[in-house]
């Protein structure tokens, strides 16, 4: 075995107990919460059956990204494009790539946070503004 894989599976391994670690930390907190949640309830509605409150599950709706995968995804597209883009254009091909189906709220909302990406992306000097060809929307490219 050479010595860059065991190397390699020692350091996931490490971030792994890590990860393990911290998510028994927020696990504990979380019930400690709960604890102080329970009692205030106890406090103001002594006869409510706690027990029977249902747990609500959250789940982040389909075109929601995860850390840093609005700026790969951005990024990505800006690498392949011949041309400047808009951030709408950013957007609707983020859509197609996502297999997500596109409606003008859709649309809305992927501008925007598109155009917070590459506004954050700007301020770090990876991407710019170049003069427009007229329209609502600024055009973008990377800064090479």
């Amino acid at each position: 075995m050479t010595d860059y894989m065991v190397t390699g599976l020692v350091k996931r391994r490490a971030e792994l107990a890590g990860e393990m670690t911290r998510t028994q930390d927020a696990l504990a907190q979380m019930a400690r919460d709960l604890e102080t949640l329970d009692a205030a309830i106890k406090l103001v509605a002594p006869d409510l059956d706690i027990p029977a409150i249902a747990p609500k599950f959250v789940r982040p709706p389909d075109d929601w990204s995860k850390r840093g995968e609005m700026s790969r995804v951005v990024l990505s597209i800006m690498r392949v494009a011949n041309k400047p883009l808009t951030s709408r254009e950013i957007a609707a091909q983020m859509i197609v790539q996502r297999g997500l189906t596109a409606t003008p709220k859709l649309l809305g909302l992927m501008t925007k946070r598109v155009s917070t990406c590459l506004r954050d992306r700007r301020d770090q000097s990876l991407v710019r503004n170049v003069e427009t060809r007229g329209g609502q929307y600024l055009e973008w490219e990377l800064v090479r």
